[in-house]
């Protein structure tokens, strides 16, 4: 039978093309909220990181009634670092919403998530976002998305896609440009009309396909899924199996069944295919498995995840500061944190190292581990972390290194040092096109060669540029390639950091502290313009004479330290080094703290 009454799909776009803005107006003008209801901007992003970093990060459903028509809408992130997130809900939908800003037009992420998209044979709608911009290029954006659609080998009829031209911001909606919008009426109309209904079959044994986890302290885990077959009722008595795991048949019941009705999640008695529902009561469940009734035992397939091209060392804080921030800060606390980050992160690797206080976790970037590591410390969790390095493959007896899309859109008179700075990372220069009074470059690049530069990019163009990268394939490795140009200021004795000391340092280079500031024997306290590192005294005092004045201290003038974010740590931090991570600091260390060790280590190192 067709499931006329119920419509799953997605939005897909690049990250800040202002998916969950429309999200919001969709929610509003099809009365979700009562009229008098206080609602935030991007309701969606509901996580504290989302909200302070304006970005999606974790997949999340809502429900939408239009015209007796429910249709579930997933909300999905932008970033490539998350499109993990993006390729496991691609299971749950039937159709998708392509967003595409009316000025940037189509960027990596907008390739990567439409392959997946056409790979599943869903139908597309081409939402073309912000049309009301005044920089909007409307009729070129629309020939990008044709030209990237033929590119990826759409199908006849996805080429045929229809274009709605949209406001999120003003919820506003129209098919011709000529006519403007008054209401999102014109896409409501578009997703009834194109994304055909579900052909399903409700009368055979009831299956589910779970594509998400939740957790909550009272029900214990609770998986989200849409419904492949038959129907699925309260207290049914269920088999859980694994379409890669064979051995996995695990009995159970579902405990509560719920359905999504707007932000909500609504108790229901049983739900029927083509339904996306929540259930608790299984205890062990995971993204990937498959829900089925006891007399038919059928795993489903389920989509293979890209793998990560980025691993990082978590091990154990053993500074001389450790324990004194944190509450988790065991070996124990550590390894049960990133294993239960597995249990709804399918993007995640976590390996056991030879060392019983270190774990190697892989993810999908840089971006994508420091949102964990942030996660985790304001959990409470104590540790420290390595240096981000590439994971590499060996491809027919040849050694292989991720490569990147690197897509930058800067003022032309910015060119140069960004043609510069691809030279030294050895990028490849793919595509070069005019936007108006910028310039798009479209660079192939090794990922390692990616790792340190956001910062330079963005003072090499004076804030303005912008840049995208997405995962591109595994190419033959391209040669050495040095991390930094520059070395660190290391503290040379344990205590506080004092003005005196700071005043005698900052000429030595850029610190990071301030005055009063607890430091220790091997922490790095600022950088070093020379590519070398050097060891500073920041707690030293000046001698007291006779003579001192008691107010002689207050005429020294200290620059403003440069307050480091994590972002910013994890890409300054060399081989040498680690980042240590607390509730309340994120500090700079020497993995050798003693300076006599250091440097013997460095001149055995040189030597051999």
């Amino acid at each position: 039978m067709l499931r006329e009454d119920l419509r799953n799909v997605a939005i897909i776009a690049h990250v800040d093309h202002g998916k969950t803005t429309l999200v919001d107006a969709m929610l509003k003008q099809s009365h979700t909220f009562r009229d008098n209801q206080a609602v935030e901007e991007r309701v969606m992003d509901s996580g504290d990181l989302e909200r302070e970093r304006g970005i999606t990060i974790l997949a999340k459903n809502t429900s939408i009634h239009y015209n007796g028509i429910k249709i579930n809408v997933v909300d999905t992130p932008g970033h490539a670092d998350f499109s993990g997130e993006v390729e496991r809900v691609m299971m749950m939908v039937n159709g998708v919403l392509v967003l595409v800003d009316a000025a940037e037009g189509p960027m990596p992420q907008t390739r990567f998530v439409m392959q997946k998209a056409l790979e599943m044979g869903h139908r597309l709608i081409i939402v073309v976002n912000k049309i009301d911009r005044p920089d909007a290029r409307l009729n070129e954006v629309q020939d990008e998305i044709l030209e990237l659609l033929l590119e990826l080998d759409a199908s006849d009829d996805q080429l045929m896609s229809p274009v709605v031209w949209c406001s999120g911001r003003d919820g506003t909606a129209t098919l011709d440009l000529n006519e403007p919008g008054k209401d999102l009426t014109p896409l409501f109309e578009t997703i009834i009309n194109h994304i055909q209904p579900m052909e399903v079959d409700t009368e055979g044994a009831a299956q589910v396909l779970v594509s998400s986890i939740d957790y909550n302290d009272y029900v214990g885990r609770i998986g989200i899924g849409r419904i492949e077959r038959g129907v699925i009722k309260q207290g049914q008595a269920v088999t859980v199996c694994n379409y890669n795991n064979i051995q996995l048949r695990s009995p159970g019941k579902i405990v509560n069944l719920y359905q999504i009705e707007g932000l909500q999640r609504a108790a229901c008695e049983s739900a029927g295919a083509g339904d996306i529902v929540c259930f608790s009561g299984l205890e062990k469940i995971n993204i990937g498995d498959t829900v089925c009734s006891t007399e038919c035992v059928e795993p489903h397939k389920f989509v293979k995840i890209t793998e990560p091209t980025v691993e990082m060392t978590f091990s154990v804080n053993d500074s001389p500061f450790a324990g004194k921030e944190g509450k988790m800060v065991t070996t124990r606390h550590l390894r049960d944190r990133l294993f239960r980050e597995l249990l709804k992160d399918v993007s995640l690797r976590v390996e056991e190292t030879g060392s019983a206080d270190s774990y190697r976790v892989c993810g999908r970037g840089e971006m994508h581990l420091s949102i964990l590591i942030e996660n985790m410390r304001r959990e409470g969790y104590e540790f420290q972390v390595s240096t981000p390095r590439v994971m590499y493959k060996e491809i027919d007896g040849v050694k292989c290194e991720p490569m990147e899309r690197l897509i930058v859109d800067v003022p032309d008179d910015a060119t140069g040092s960004v043609f510069q700075s691809m030279g030294n990372r050895k990028g490849e220069l793919l595509h070069m096109s005019a936007i108006g009074t910028r310039t798009r470059l479209e660079f192939i690049v090794p990922a390692r060669g990616l790792f340190g530069y956001k910062s330079e990019f963005l003072t090499s163009t004076k804030g303005e540029g912008v840049m995208n990268s997405v995962f591109f394939e595994y190419q033959p490795f391209k040669g050495e390639l040095s991390r930094r140009s520059t070395g660190s200021l290391v503290a040379f004795e344990t205590g506080d950091a004092v003005t005196y000391g700071l005043f005698n340092a900052q000429g030595r280079g850029t610190l990071f502290i301030g005055a009063g500031t607890p430091v220790y024997e091997g922490m790095v306290i600022g950088e070093s313009p020379k590519n070398e590192d050097i060891n500073v005294n920041v707690c030293k005092t000046k001698h007291l004479t006779n003579t001192r004045s008691s107010a002689s201290d207050d005429a020294l003038r200290l620059i403003t330290p440069k307050k480091m974010s994590l972002e910013e740590c994890l890409e300054f931090i060399g081989d040498d080094e680690l980042l240590e991570v607390t509730p309340k600091n994120i500090r700079i260390r020497k993995r050798i703290l003693d300076s006599e060790l250091r440097a013997k280590a460095r001149a055995k190192e040189k030597k051999g």
